[in-house]
């Protein structure tokens, strides 16, 4: 009975009725739930091992962040391709093609893990070497590293089979998994931790063993929608036509993955080369902004889900009111979590690290871009909106420029013309200054796009292809 209420809160909701703000507001709660429940991953790690190993163990943990992203490229790429392939076969009730495409990911998916795995033991430290990660955090960076791909077939199975669940109706069961995931890491980092004193080993170890059972309940779930989906050994055999198109459309999103990857890569070999110090400091403000960011991605996300069904539904008008509303919403609630961070800022970074010295420079840091999030509010919802109305690649570009050819520049820019011989290698500030640029820049473009109206165009066009189809039915 608590399941089926929680379905019907959690499912699939008609946003062509109604009061749009309305329906972003409901649509967006049990996503915050769930980008909430997800970054608790990484953020209690963060706090325990500052709290209870030091900053140093925090700075090793927050140099790995980037490695890990590149190498999970692959399983974007599949991710990507599988969920759009499932949710067609799903609408088009093709029960065949529905069971290869799932049985052909699962498979997919245990090869890319082995494939991450092998070179991630294989590249880790020459990488780590590579990005200059100061000696004194390098072990430890190494160690969490190494354990982490060793549980590369818990986090896949996680992130690739929820979105399986939710194209095939199931939004409820991989939130209740992931908040069981979350409470087992927390439970775990704390008695590894202070019980077992791991250290930076410990937290690692939680972090794999609750995506394992994350991971393994998706699977377990999966296999007991027989009414949907059949998974057996004929599925599961790797098919050239449907592994080739799950590869196919999940080629661009992995290649701008990767372009985003090594800016980040990029970007955290400029932070390695502020030290150790500089390091923990951008950890610590990197995991309150990961919370930051929750809403103004969480609308965007709504936006794009409201933007998608009124446009199938032919309401443009409906689509401009709801992105009006969307921009309310988005700039109110961006607008007070920057003044509670700015409020309560020096007590959020006390949760990570004890050093009065981490704490300022935190601080000093998050100043610089606070006023980031109100901006980047904008961009997100009207990016929403142009995905939804099937304008994809607008939203992307602006994206690759904003993140490769304007931040990374920027920032190694303001880094060497800072230099002097009391900070060799320039002012840190370089870090947050540049993403304070890209952001506003991000808001700046996307506004200008959106006026233009190429959505717009991509939104008549599907009327047409739609008209088109009806008549060859008919």
């Amino acid at each position: 009975m608590a399941f089926a209420k929680l379905q019907k809160v959690f499912g699939a909701q008609d946003m062509t009725q109604g009061e749009p703000w309305k329906n972003m507001v409901k649509f967006s709660v049990p996503l915050l739930i769930g980008n909430f429940a997800q970054q608790l991953y990484s953020t209690v790690d963060s706090i325990v091992v500052g709290q209870y190993v030091g900053d140093n163990a925090l700075a090793a943990v927050g140099a790995t962040g980037p490695i890990i992203n590149l190498l999970l490229v692959l399983l974007m790429g599949i991710s990507t391709g599988a969920g759009i392939m499932v949710s067609q076969y799903y609408g088009a009730h093709d029960r065949a093609n529905l069971s290869k495409t799932v049985g052909n990911c699962l498979t997919l998916t245990v090869i890319a893990s082995v494939i991450i795995t092998v070179v991630g033991l294989i590249a880790t430290y020459p990488i780590l070497e590579m990005l200059k990660t100061p000696d004194e955090i390098i072990a430890d960076a190494h160690t969490y590293l190494i354990i982490m791909y060793y549980g590369m077939l818990g986090m896949s199975f996680y992130n690739i089979i929820s979105g399986i669940l939710r194209g095939l109706g199931d939004s409820v069961s991989p939130l209740l998994y992931l908040l069981v995931a979350c409470g087992l890491n927390i439970a775990l980092d704390l008695w590894f931790v202070i019980g077992f004193g791991w250290a930076v080993m410990g937290v690692a170890l939680a972090t794999i063993i609750a995506q394992f059972v994350s991971g393994a309940l998706c699977l377990i779930q999966l296999c007991r929608m027989r009414s949907m989906v059949d998974i057996n050994r004929h599925t599961l055999k790797l098919t050239g036509s449907i592994a080739s198109r799950i590869g196919k459309l999940g080629l661009p999103a992995g290649l701008t993955q990767a372009v985003f990857s090594m800016a980040m890569i990029m970007v955290q070999s400029l932070t390695n080369s502020f030290g150790a110090f500089v390091i923990t400091c951008t950890t610590v403000v990197m995991r309150v902004d990961g919370f930051a960011m929750m809403p103004n991605f969480t609308f965007g996300m709504a936006m794009t889900t409201y933007a998608g069904q009124n446009v199938g539904a032919r309401r443009l008008d409906r689509v401009e009111v709801g992105t009006r509303e969307g921009l309310k919403l988005g700039l109110i609630v961006s607008t007070i979590c920057t003044i509670l961070i700015m409020i309560f800022g020096r007590y959020l970074f006390g949760l990570f690290s004890n050093t009065p010295e981490v704490i300022d420079t935190a601080m000093h840091m998050m100043s610089i871009i606070a006023i980031g999030y109100i901006a980047f509010s904008v961009s997100q919802v009207l990016s929403g909106t142009m995905r939804g109305a099937g304008d994809t690649m607008t939203p992307m570009w602006i994206s690759l420029f904003t993140t490769v050819v304007l931040r990374v520049p920027t920032a190694y820019g303001i880094a060497y013309i800072t230099r002097s011989a009391e900070l060799p290698n320039g002012s840190s500030d370089a870090l947050y200054y540049s993403l304070l640029i890209s952001w506003v820049m991000t808001t700046v473009l996307t506004a200008i796009f959106y006026k233009r109206g190429r959505w717009r165009k991509k939104a008549q066009e599907f009327f047409v292809s739609e008209d088109k189809n009806n008549a060859a039915a008919v």
